[in-house]
């Protein structure tokens, strides 16, 4: 009857310490779950500055072009503007 008590107080004490590693567990799995809702929360909501940028690009383009056209007009200007080597 000792050994089935001494039995029994081993498995308690096993039984204790298995709670005790899940509850660690499931605390850092909550931890983890909320952290990867966040990153997608962020993640969403830098979507939302992405799409737009097939026209900025289109808008940068058409800038860039209108710099050129000025800059070879000026550098035309200047050109006439200097003496001959």
């Amino acid at each position: 009857m000792t050994l089935w008590w001494i039995g029994n107080a081993v498995l308690l004490v096993v039984l204790v310490v298995v709670i005790a590693l899940l509850n660690r567990l499931l605390a850092a799995v909550e931890r983890i779950r909320g952290a990867a809702d966040d990153i997608l929360a962020q993640g969403v909501r830098a979507l939302g500055g992405v799409q737009d940028t097939p026209q900025l690009l289109a808008t940068t383009d058409a800038t860039v072009a209108q710099v050129a056209a000025g800059a070879t007009r000026y550098a035309g200007s200047v050109a006439k503007l200097l003496p001959a080597k």
